[in-house]
């Protein structure tokens, strides 16, 4: 049985499908239409452990998943790709993740969608609608979770949608729907990461 969550809701996702081996984040959206440069969202997902003041940072460089880096090192977490258009029924980009080989260290993935070059394109988020994140079961495709982002981004260049999260030894996610006014590489760094 899916649940729909609300912005800041959690949910722990092991006690929701005991047994729970594979995740499937499927982030999805629709681009309304405007002339000029093309319109591009890229998501990503983070590995990281968390520093001195307890704010999440990645373990590495290599820890960063997405379009151009596909599969973390520990093989866990795999990036379908970067999808150019949004136009397609069904999720536009997906995240699997196996649970199980996940880096011992990681204690939380925050997964962020960016708009691609939107400085020098001038875009923001206000071009799009029906965003959402959904948690799929990977071995049954149940869906577990759904947040959809109804809130105005209009003046946002990304957003994390969600994280997926270990609290006690159970892997959770947490609907977060916050926007930011960054790039991707500033985002990177606010995650102590290089570029």
């Amino acid at each position: 049985m899916s649940t729909t969550l609300e912005t800041g809701h959690r949910i722990n996702l092991e006690k929701t499908a005991p047994g729970l081996k594979r995740v499937r984040i499927g982030l999805g959206w629709k681009v309304n239409a405007a002339d000029g440069q093309p319109f591009d969202l890229d998501s990503s997902v983070f590995l990281c452990k968390r520093d001195a003041a307890d704010n999440p940072v990645m373990l590495s460089n290599a820890h960063f998943v997405y379009y151009n880096h596909t599969t973390s090192p520990d093989g866990a977490v795999v990036h379908s790709g970067d999808n150019r258009t949004g136009d397609r029924d069904g999720d536009d980009e997906v995240i699997t993740i196996d649970l199980g080989r996940v880096d011992p260290a990681v204690v939380e993935m925050p997964i962020v969608v960016t708009v691609h070059e939107a400085d020098v394109r001038k875009q923001t988020f206000g071009r799009v609608s029906g965003a959402y994140v959904k948690v799929y079961n990977d071995d049954t495709g149940e869906t577990l979770a759904q947040y959809n982002l109804n809130e105005d981004y209009s003046d946002k260049t990304a957003l994390q949608f969600g994280s997926l999260y270990r609290k006690d030894g159970e892997w959770r996610f947490q609907a977060v729907g916050a926007g930011f006014k960054l790039n991707l590489a500033t985002f990177i760094r606010k995650l102590g990461g290089t570029v």
